[in-house]
């Protein structure tokens, strides 16, 4: 334990929320209170923890119950860092915003709030000569928006591929597994904590797109919002999709993909950012990422390819990403000065989805006679789209005989490859488009 003098200085740090985040931050700031202040040069005194129900009791949160308070408004104006955990739009906009107007120093896990209004954030905090530190809000533990735009901000990163929320991880990850359907596997994950009672927020891509806006945002110099974030969901697929991809040793994540368009001169043209599911090759890193780990990887010019991995959720990992935004931010104010604000000078457009450039994996059921496998064919050329490898099965004997068509494509724009899937369909020989998935990381 690290010993502190009468003569250190003091912060003041209001927490507002203590959910399973907020009760690891509190536990962290009391038991780790000297450790803290000698990293720091200033002891770090809370002031209040900002709750819906002050008198309910807490016993794991070993602090005087005398601190718990409704009025949080009050609270916030008395601090000099706020540590936002209650999540969602409203309070916690307004509260922030008080609270940079009062010269505090916010840090906050809002990855909703960020993704939806975060330049209001930054503007506040630029005017008000505050910081705004943001670590917990993508991927939990694992440290990538400092790296983002600290570490890297010098290099030019070119495409951002994560796993970044880990109810889906492990959803897809216990069907690759265990063979189990989709609807299961989800009431495994939520015997287990790992989801919750409405999954929706998960298993539809809400979260991983608000972290996908806030990775191109940081990673591009562009502000991008949720609204901008082309988002599917797991929803729809099912234990044959991932018995596809195993079959081409392959898995199927759920992907943030964030990625840098250039116009014909190599210039930076526009930014495309996604979030579907998709197979991966069981050779590229996120692939071996399991149960509901996060994983995101970089890929930069100079750097070349860096993958950040760890624990993505939970009250401890995330708790450990706050508190290390803490002493950031109590550093920068006993030095008089703060850190990184919003950096948006490249202000480039986000394109449409069909502008991004991916491949697809198509089944299909087909008749068995002469010709069909040309008209097939015939189907990608007029899109412009290259055919990488087919795989055909022949399904039954006899003059109705009917086969299995398994496509890869090489890389095309997704518009032309959802137009091919359109015009498959409408095949004579094609008895049904079976099933059609992106494949990335090629």
């Amino acid at each position: 334990m690290a010993a502190t003098s009468a003569e250190t200085p003091t912060l003041k740090v209001a927490l507002l929320g203590c959910g399973v985040v907020g009760s690891a931050v509190a536990r962290m700031l009391v038991t780790n209170g000297e450790d803290l202040a000698a990293r720091v040069g200033a002891r770090l005194e809370l002031i209040g923890i900002a709750v819906r129900r002050p008198d309910r009791a807490r016993p794991d949160v070993p602090v005087d119950p005398a601190l718990f308070t409704a009025d949080a408004d009050t609270l916030v104006r008395s601090a000099d860092i706020v540590i936002e955990v209650i999540g969602g739009i409203d309070p916690a906009r307004g509260l922030i915003l008080t609270a940079m107007e009062h010269g505090a120093s916010v840090v906050t896990a809002n990855k909703a709030l960020l993704a939806e209004d975060g330049p209001t954030l930054y503007a506040a905090a630029a005017d008000h000569g505050v910081d705004l530190y943001y670590e917990a809000a993508v991927a939990g533990a694992i440290p990538i928006v400092r790296p983002m735009r600290e570490s890297l901000v010098g290099d030019d990163v070119v495409r951002v591929l994560g796993i970044v929320n880990g109810t889906t991880n492990f959803v897809l990850d216990k069907m690759d597994s265990t063979g189990a359907g989709f609807a299961e596997t989800v009431e495994q994950a939520q015997a287990l904590g790992y989801a919750e009672a409405d999954p929706t927020a998960d298993v539809e891509g809400f979260d991983a797109a608000a972290k996908a806006a806030i990775l191109a945002s940081l990673a591009f110099h562009t502000r991008v919002s949720i609204a901008d974030v082309h988002r599917e969901g797991i929803t729809e697929v099912t234990a044959a999709d991932v018995q596809a991809a195993r079959e081409m040793d392959a898995v199927v994540k759920l992907l943030a993909i964030c990625e840098l368009q250039r116009d014909e001169s190599g210039v930076p043209s526009g930014v495309t950012v996604r979030v579907h599911p998709a197979m991966i090759h069981r050779s590229h890193p996120l692939a071996s990422v399991r149960d509901a780990y996060n994983a995101v990887f970089v890929e930069a010019s100079a750097a070349g390819e860096l993958m950040f991995y760890g624990r993505g959720a939970g009250g401890e990992p995330t708790s450990s990403a706050v508190l290390g935004d803490v002493v950031a931010v109590a550093r920068h104010r006993l030095a008089g000065g703060h850190g990184p604000t919003e950096s948006a000078y490249a202000d480039l457009p986000v394109v449409p989805m069909g502008h991004a450039l991916t491949r697809y994996h198509i089944s299909l059921a087909v008749a068995d006679r002469p010709g069909v496998l040309a008209q097939v064919a015939s189907a990608f050329a007029d899109h412009d789209v290259s055919i990488e490898t087919v795989r055909q099965r022949v399904l039954g004997e006899g003059d109705d005989s009917r086969a299995s068509l398994v496509i890869v494509t090489h890389r095309a724009p997704d518009s032309a490859l959802a137009a091919t899937v359109e015009a498959l369909a409408g095949l004579e020989t094609v008895d049904e488009v079976v099933s059609w998935m992106r494949v990335e990381g090629a």
